[in-house]
């Protein structure tokens, strides 16, 4: 068994006063969410995880906070026994920023569950439904040889699942989390198994192709379990002893993995992944020190076992950043020098293109990675630090507790796969528009720039030169809209989350108006930067249900120009009040005065610091911006541009 999997490596090691810390925080009466996330924040075994989930636990009986944590509601519908695996799914989750509660329903009931409409699970309203299943739930079939029966029996299969999505959508509208099938380690005819149709590894491997296009299409979420089973093999994940002692579907030893897979996709349906990362340079992305081994002394070519180990950690930062991860580097070193090696070594994957902010200088680490952020327009919780120095990633995680930090191996041919494995960038959804995000936050490190060089606000954003470009929903918008929803926290007026599904509702209501906003300038596009749903509160009045941005975009006067847009469609639905809400969370503080700024009065405040604010539609003209306006796609008007 690998132990980087089964040990969680990539996590620094259980503090020897763990227990201590443990207890202390028992006591403790204010808010538990940091401190319980910085001792989920180590490599805790089973027992460890269990006695933190006690503490939870107790802590949840007793009426305390776990703020910030996020609340999330989990049902796991099994085949198999669980009752080890939720202590540790909850521990594991308050790692990733999610205060689980899990709701457990009758050992092997989940038809039952899934399809009645009073069920344990349905009556519980969960936010997500984990359909934890193995092969052995399945009505599988053997048809040696004969294709057309093999995938009768696969049909039937993804059938049966999609079944049991249809009873949860139906009576709870819970997003579906369905695992794939990890195939038994046995074989009938040995490597003829897999090509052969009829046999369990074939019928299970067209189960598992078959239903990744159906979450695919439907808009729920997928759980690999066959590739973490095969990543740490097989035979070390099925153990048939615990299955015939107590039905348990998996290796005990591999519970706390199993865990935080699930917690990294509980996360990130919650919009939690990171988004960005900080690479060192001495020693990580290159072997040896640039400022005393000078360009041609580092190693960074093919043929050297060293130079091979870096290159890994450069291809992966290179194809992360092809999906859309942003790359930045902070490194003690002086500029110029830091910079050769992008610019003048032949042998260099990673160049000075690629990587949005670049921090070479003296300073410390912590104090370059807060620039970085600040640079950026990013939370310290969507960083994630590269560095093979451990007093350096020590100060990091001590100054920087929101920043992840992967603990690395002596070996750098490891470096690139502990990275991988550690999950900071698990994603439950993909949009076309994910691959420009990395050249999206690049853009805006030249914006800043310009900025400074530019004198006065107005004249900034004059040089700018932006287009923005108003549509309602639609579906080829539909799955970043969903992602936005889901994933912004900072410019997110309410925080309110939905699914892909009830997104396509609110698109085909006509009684709901909604906004889907794209920025473009002489940099480039943007993107999609903001959403916003309108719902009728009451004859007359729109109430602002959601309304969030991109925080790539602020000081650009965004708001104001969709406020603009706002009020026009509203003025012409005969509108004459629109009412909108602050719900504050942890993350949300900067639009705090979002309404305020924009000319809204607060009429309500309640104790939760919930505040109500109405703005008249007539007579309401918000400040504007210099930019061209495209208004296309709305009922009952054509395009619409102005410049």
């Amino acid at each position: 068994m690998n132990q980087l999997y089964a040990e969680l490596q990539w996590l620094p090691r259980v503090p020897q006063e763990f227990s201590a810390r443990l207890k202390a925080l028992g006591n403790l009466a204010g808010p538990l969410g940091r401190e319980v996330q910085a001792l989920a924040l180590h490599a805790l075994d089973l027992n460890q995880l269990t006695k933190l989930a006690k503490l939870i636990r107790n802590a949840h009986t007793e009426g305390k906070s776990l703020a910030p944590l996020t609340p999330f509601r989990l049902a796991l519908l099994s085949n198999s026994t669980i009752d080890l695996i939720v202590p540790a799914l909850v521990a594991s989750a308050a790692r990733h920023g999610i205060a689980l509660e899990v709701i457990q329903p009758s050992y092997d009931q989940v038809a039952q569950e899934a399809l009645t409409p009073d069920s344990k699970v349905n009556s519980s309203k969960p936010d997500a439904v984990l359909f934890a299943l193995d092969y052995r739930a399945l009505p599988l079939k053997l048809s040696l040889g004969d294709a057309e029966a093999s995938s009768a029996t696969v049909q039937g299969v993804i059938r049966l699942l999609a079944g049991l999505r249809n009873g949860i959508k139906a009576n709870s509208n819970a997003v579906c989390v369905f695992q794939t099938f990890a195939p038994p380690v046995e074989t009938l005819f040995g490597s003829l198994d897999r090509a052969l149709p009829g046999t369990l590894r074939s019928l299970i491997d067209g189960i598992n192709r078959e239903l990744a296009e159906f979450v695919l299409g439907s808009g729920d979420v997928l759980l690999d379990v066959t590739g973490l089973a095969e990543t740490v093999g097989l035979a070390d994940w099925h153990n048939t002893q615990l299955w015939n002692m107590a039905k348990f579907s998996f290796s005990d030893e591999l519970i706390p993995l199993y865990a935080d897979h699930v917690a990294r996709t509980v996360a990130a349906i919650r919009g939690k992944s990171r988004k960005v990362l900080i690479l060192d340079l001495d020693n990580t992305v290159w072997g040896g020190v640039i400022g005393d081994d000078g360009l041609e002394g580092i190693k960074v070519a093919q043929g050297d076992a060293v130079g091979e180990a870096h290159l890994a950690v450069q291809w992966l930062a290179l194809d992360l950043r092809q999906r859309g991860i942003v790359l930045a580097v902070c490194s003690k070193n002086t500029d110029e020098v830091a910079r050769e090696p992008f610019e003048n070594h032949p042998e260099m994957l990673l160049k000075l293109e690629h990587i949005a902010v670049f921090q070479a200088n003296w300073n410390d680490k912590a104090t370059n990675i807060q620039a970085i952020a600040e640079e950026l327009s990013l939370g310290l919780d969507a960083m994630v630090f590269l560095d093979d120095n451990p007093v350096e990633r020590g100060l990091v995680r001590k100054l920087l507790p929101q920043v992840a930090v992967p603990e690395l191996p002596e070996e750098p041919a490891y470096y690139a796969r502990t990275l991988a494995a550690a999950g900071y960038f698990e994603a439950v959804a993909f949009a076309t528009e994910d691959l420009k995000r990395a050249g999206f936050y690049q853009d805006n490190a030249k914006r800043a720039n310009l900025q400074k060089q530019v004198g006065g606000v107005d004249a900034y954003l004059a040089s700018l030169d932006m287009t923005i470009t108003f549509q309602p929903f639609d579906a080829t918008g539909r799955a970043r809209i969903v992602q936005l929803i889901n994933k912004s926290n900072q410019y997110n007026l309410t925080t309110r989350r939905y699914t892909e599904p009830e997104v396509t509702v609110a698109e085909n209501d006509t009684a709901v108006f909604t906004l889907q906003v794209r920025l473009a300038d002489i940099f480039g596009d943007n993107g999609m930067i903001s959403v916003v749903i309108c719902r009728p509160e009451e004859p007359g009045v729109w109430e602002i249900d959601t309304w969030l941005m991109s925080c790539r975009v602020l000081g650009r006067k965004v708001e104001h120009m969709v406020l603009r847009e706002i009020l026009e469609h509203a003025c012409a639905a005969g509108v004459h009040k629109l009412a909108g809400t602050y719900r504050p969370t942890e993350r949300n503080k900067l639009v705090i005065d979002h309404y305020a700024k924009l000319g809204f009065t607060k009429v309500g405040e309640d104790e939760f610091g919930l505040t109500r604010w109405e703005l008249p539609v007539e007579g309401s003209e918000p400040e504007g911006a210099p930019m061209t306006i495209i208004s296309r796609g709305f009922v009952g008007s054509g395009e619409r541009s102005l410049a």
